[in-house]
Protein backbone atom coordinates (compact mmCIF):
# COMPACT_ATOMS: atom_id res chain seq x y z
CA UNK A 1 0.00 0.00 0.00
CA UNK A 2 2.91 1.85 1.13
CA UNK A 3 4.90 1.78 -2.48
CA UNK A 4 1.60 2.68 -4.47
CA UNK A 5 0.32 5.76 -2.19
CA UNK A 6 4.04 6.84 -3.13
CA UNK A 7 3.94 6.67 -6.74
CA UNK A 8 0.46 7.88 -7.06
CA UNK A 9 1.93 11.03 -5.42
CA UNK A 10 4.90 11.35 -7.78
CA UNK A 11 2.90 10.63 -10.67
CA UNK A 12 0.57 13.91 -9.28
CA UNK A 13 4.15 15.86 -8.54
CA UNK A 14 5.07 15.02 -12.34
CA UNK A 15 2.01 15.96 -13.82
CA UNK A 16 1.49 19.50 -11.16
CA UNK A 17 -2.31 18.07 -11.23
CA UNK A 18 -3.60 18.49 -7.13
CA UNK A 19 -0.79 19.79 -4.77
CA UNK A 20 -0.77 23.28 -4.31
CA UNK A 21 2.22 25.04 -2.82
CA UNK A 22 0.66 25.63 0.96
CA UNK A 23 -0.35 21.50 0.57
CA UNK A 24 3.64 20.81 -0.10
CA UNK A 25 5.04 23.26 2.94
CA UNK A 26 1.98 22.14 5.25
CA UNK A 27 3.16 21.51 8.49
CA UNK A 28 5.37 24.19 8.50
CA UNK A 29 3.39 26.42 10.63
CA UNK A 30 3.94 26.66 14.31
CA UNK A 31 2.08 28.59 16.34
CA UNK A 32 4.06 29.51 19.93
CA UNK A 33 2.46 30.69 22.80
CA UNK A 34 3.92 32.18 25.56
CA UNK A 35 1.90 32.71 29.18
CA UNK A 36 3.36 33.07 33.07
CA UNK A 37 0.31 31.55 34.48
CA UNK A 38 0.83 32.96 37.92
CA UNK A 39 1.01 29.59 39.59
CA UNK A 40 -2.77 28.99 38.56
CA UNK A 41 -4.28 31.45 40.77
CA UNK A 42 -6.68 34.09 38.47
CA UNK A 43 -6.75 37.80 39.38
CA UNK A 44 -10.10 37.07 41.34
CA UNK A 45 -8.54 35.26 43.47
CA UNK A 46 -9.65 31.70 43.03
CA UNK A 47 -8.12 28.68 41.53
CA UNK A 48 -9.79 28.31 37.81
CA UNK A 49 -7.08 25.84 35.68
CA UNK A 50 -10.50 25.22 33.57
CA UNK A 51 -10.12 29.33 32.90
CA UNK A 52 -6.55 29.40 32.64
CA UNK A 53 -6.87 26.36 29.82
CA UNK A 54 -9.68 27.84 27.70
CA UNK A 55 -7.25 31.10 27.06
CA UNK A 56 -4.87 28.79 26.07
CA UNK A 57 -6.92 26.48 23.83
CA UNK A 58 -8.55 29.20 22.19
CA UNK A 59 -5.21 30.62 20.97
CA UNK A 60 -4.76 26.97 19.72
CA UNK A 61 -0.84 26.82 20.06
CA UNK A 62 1.35 24.28 18.94
CA UNK A 63 3.63 24.89 21.91
CA UNK A 64 3.34 27.10 24.49
CA UNK A 65 6.00 28.24 27.54
CA UNK A 66 4.78 28.49 30.46
CA UNK A 67 5.91 30.66 33.36
CA UNK A 68 5.51 30.44 37.36
CA UNK A 69 4.23 26.94 37.18
CA UNK A 70 3.71 24.86 40.99
CA UNK A 71 4.62 21.08 41.18
CA UNK A 72 2.71 19.56 43.75
CA UNK A 73 2.99 23.06 45.92
CA UNK A 74 0.09 23.87 49.11
CA UNK A 75 -0.47 26.83 47.45
CA UNK A 76 -1.17 25.14 44.21
CA UNK A 77 -3.25 22.61 46.10
CA UNK A 78 -1.19 19.94 45.78
CA UNK A 79 -1.70 19.91 42.01
CA UNK A 80 1.01 19.45 39.33
CA UNK A 81 0.14 22.27 36.72
CA UNK A 82 1.38 21.23 33.47
CA UNK A 83 0.13 17.65 33.70
CA UNK A 84 -3.41 19.20 34.91
CA UNK A 85 -3.26 21.77 32.01
CA UNK A 86 -1.57 19.74 29.28
CA UNK A 87 -4.51 17.01 30.02
CA UNK A 88 -7.21 20.08 30.13
CA UNK A 89 -5.68 20.76 26.69
CA UNK A 90 -4.72 17.28 25.33
CA UNK A 91 -1.47 18.22 24.89
CA UNK A 92 1.83 16.93 26.20
CA UNK A 93 3.31 18.83 29.42
CA UNK A 94 6.99 18.67 30.69
CA UNK A 95 7.68 20.67 34.04
CA UNK A 96 11.27 21.70 34.71
CA UNK A 97 12.66 22.55 38.48
CA UNK A 98 13.79 25.86 39.41
CA UNK A 99 13.52 25.42 43.14
CA UNK A 100 12.19 24.19 46.07
CA UNK A 101 8.44 25.44 46.85
CA UNK A 102 5.68 25.33 50.12
CA UNK A 103 5.85 21.50 50.04
CA UNK A 104 6.51 21.16 46.09
CA UNK A 105 8.51 22.76 43.57
CA UNK A 106 8.19 25.90 41.24
CA UNK A 107 9.75 26.46 37.53
CA UNK A 108 8.81 26.87 33.68
CA UNK A 109 7.07 24.03 31.45
CA UNK A 110 6.02 23.31 28.47
CA UNK A 111 3.20 22.13 26.71
CA UNK A 112 2.99 20.42 23.08
CA UNK A 113 0.75 18.98 20.64
CA UNK A 114 3.94 16.79 19.49
CA UNK A 115 6.17 14.01 21.39
CA UNK A 116 9.13 14.88 22.74
CA UNK A 117 12.23 13.44 21.03
CA UNK A 118 14.77 15.24 23.93
CA UNK A 119 14.36 17.17 26.71
CA UNK A 120 17.19 18.79 29.72
CA UNK A 121 16.58 21.54 32.16
CA UNK A 122 19.17 24.02 32.37
CA UNK A 123 19.69 25.60 35.45
CA UNK A 124 20.30 29.43 35.12
CA UNK A 125 22.63 31.50 37.32
CA UNK A 126 21.69 33.51 40.24
CA UNK A 127 23.02 35.62 42.43
CA UNK A 128 22.93 35.41 46.97
CA UNK A 129 19.34 35.37 48.07
CA UNK A 130 17.32 35.94 44.99
CA UNK A 131 15.01 32.97 43.01
CA UNK A 132 16.75 30.36 41.09
CA UNK A 133 15.58 30.21 37.50
CA UNK A 134 15.38 27.50 34.82
CA UNK A 135 15.36 27.16 31.13
CA UNK A 136 13.18 23.54 29.66
CA UNK A 137 14.46 22.78 26.35
CA UNK A 138 12.43 20.13 23.99
CA UNK A 139 13.43 18.38 20.71
CA UNK A 140 10.41 18.12 18.88
CA UNK A 141 9.40 16.66 15.13
CA UNK A 142 6.79 18.95 12.75
CA UNK A 143 4.06 17.12 10.88
CA UNK A 144 6.42 18.38 8.14
CA UNK A 145 9.28 16.01 9.65
CA UNK A 146 11.19 19.26 10.20
CA UNK A 147 12.94 19.01 13.89
CA UNK A 148 13.40 22.23 16.17
CA UNK A 149 14.12 23.27 19.35
CA UNK A 150 12.13 24.92 21.75
CA UNK A 151 13.04 26.74 25.03
CA UNK A 152 10.78 28.27 27.68
CA UNK A 153 12.30 30.45 30.23
CA UNK A 154 12.00 32.87 32.95
CA UNK A 155 14.32 35.45 34.08
CA UNK A 156 14.63 37.05 37.77
CA UNK A 157 12.47 39.63 37.94
CA UNK A 158 14.07 42.01 40.44
CA UNK A 159 15.08 45.94 39.73
CA UNK A 160 18.43 45.24 38.62
CA UNK A 161 19.70 43.54 35.43
CA UNK A 162 22.40 41.46 37.25
CA UNK A 163 21.21 38.17 37.31
CA UNK A 164 18.92 38.31 33.88
CA UNK A 165 22.62 39.59 32.45
CA UNK A 166 24.19 36.30 33.74
CA UNK A 167 20.94 34.31 33.07
CA UNK A 168 20.86 35.49 28.76
CA UNK A 169 24.65 34.79 28.79
CA UNK A 170 24.16 31.10 29.94
CA UNK A 171 21.12 30.95 27.50
CA UNK A 172 23.51 31.95 24.73
CA UNK A 173 26.35 29.73 25.90
CA UNK A 174 24.49 26.41 25.94
CA UNK A 175 21.01 26.56 24.32
CA UNK A 176 22.52 27.81 20.85
CA UNK A 177 24.31 24.73 20.21
CA UNK A 178 21.77 22.32 18.92
CA UNK A 179 22.14 22.07 14.85
CA UNK A 180 18.38 22.54 14.73
CA UNK A 181 16.26 25.47 14.22
CA UNK A 182 15.05 26.87 17.57
CA UNK A 183 12.49 28.95 19.66
CA UNK A 184 12.77 30.93 22.48
CA UNK A 185 9.64 31.88 24.58
CA UNK A 186 9.49 33.22 27.69
CA UNK A 187 8.65 36.10 30.56
CA UNK A 188 12.16 37.71 30.45
CA UNK A 189 11.66 40.63 32.52
CA UNK A 190 13.36 42.97 30.49
CA UNK A 191 12.17 45.53 28.03
CA UNK A 192 13.06 46.30 24.50
CA UNK A 193 16.35 48.02 24.20
CA UNK A 194 17.63 46.63 27.57
CA UNK A 195 20.84 45.23 27.93
CA UNK A 196 19.81 41.79 28.21
CA UNK A 197 17.48 41.63 25.48
CA UNK A 198 20.37 43.20 23.43
CA UNK A 199 23.01 40.15 24.53
CA UNK A 200 19.88 37.59 23.44
CA UNK A 201 19.64 39.30 20.01
CA UNK A 202 23.84 38.89 19.54
CA UNK A 203 21.76 35.11 18.54
CA UNK A 204 18.68 35.43 18.85
CA UNK A 205 15.98 36.92 16.17
CA UNK A 206 12.76 38.92 18.07
CA UNK A 207 9.60 38.43 16.50
CA UNK A 208 7.85 41.46 17.81
CA UNK A 209 7.52 44.74 16.19
CA UNK A 210 10.19 46.59 16.41
CA UNK A 211 8.78 50.08 15.22
CA UNK A 212 5.44 49.52 17.68
CA UNK A 213 6.27 46.51 20.43
CA UNK A 214 3.18 45.97 22.02
CA UNK A 215 3.06 45.53 26.11
CA UNK A 216 2.02 42.32 27.61
CA UNK A 217 2.05 43.63 31.32
CA UNK A 218 0.15 43.76 33.44
CA UNK A 219 -3.18 42.19 31.79
CA UNK A 220 -5.36 45.11 32.98
CA UNK A 221 -4.45 47.72 30.77
CA UNK A 222 -0.75 46.80 30.05
CA UNK A 223 1.97 48.97 29.75
CA UNK A 224 5.25 47.35 28.98
CA UNK A 225 6.61 44.51 27.02
CA UNK A 226 8.51 41.94 28.89
CA UNK A 227 6.75 38.46 27.42
CA UNK A 228 8.84 37.59 24.21
CA UNK A 229 9.34 34.70 21.50
CA UNK A 230 12.75 34.30 19.84
CA UNK A 231 14.39 32.25 17.37
CA UNK A 232 17.15 31.35 14.97
CA UNK A 233 18.22 31.39 12.61
CA UNK A 234 17.46 34.09 10.94
CA UNK A 235 17.11 32.51 7.85
CA UNK A 236 15.16 29.62 8.83
CA UNK A 237 12.48 31.30 10.53
CA UNK A 238 9.33 33.68 9.17
CA UNK A 239 7.29 35.56 11.21
CA UNK A 240 3.54 35.61 9.90
CA UNK A 241 1.73 37.19 13.11
CA UNK A 242 1.87 38.73 16.60
CA UNK A 243 -0.69 38.84 19.03
CA UNK A 244 -1.30 39.65 22.67
CA UNK A 245 -4.43 37.83 24.72
CA UNK A 246 -5.01 40.47 27.18
CA UNK A 247 -7.57 38.53 29.36
CA UNK A 248 -7.78 40.35 32.96
CA UNK A 249 -8.84 37.17 34.75
CA UNK A 250 -6.36 34.35 33.92
CA UNK A 251 -3.17 35.89 35.01
CA UNK A 252 -1.48 39.02 35.53
CA UNK A 253 0.12 38.63 32.44
CA UNK A 254 -1.22 38.71 29.22
CA UNK A 255 -0.38 35.78 26.47
CA UNK A 256 1.49 36.48 24.02
CA UNK A 257 0.99 34.20 20.69
CA UNK A 258 3.48 34.62 17.36
CA UNK A 259 2.91 32.29 14.54
CA UNK A 260 6.01 31.34 12.78
CA UNK A 261 6.85 29.94 9.67
CA UNK A 262 9.78 27.53 9.29
CA UNK A 263 11.63 28.05 6.04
Amino acid sequence: MIVRVSTILVLLLISGVGISQDEVQAGKTVRVLTFNVFHGATMEGDFDLDYIANVIRDADPDLVALQEVDFLTRRAKGYDLATELGWRLKMSPIFARAMDYDGGEYGEAILSKYSFVATRNVPLPFTGGREPRAAVEVVTVLPSGDTIAFIGTHLDHTGDDTDRILQVKRINEVLTQRRYPAILAGDLNAVPGSVPIGILKEQWVDAYDRDSPAPTYPSVNPVKKIDYVMFRPAGRWRVISNEVIQDSIASDHCAYLVVLELL
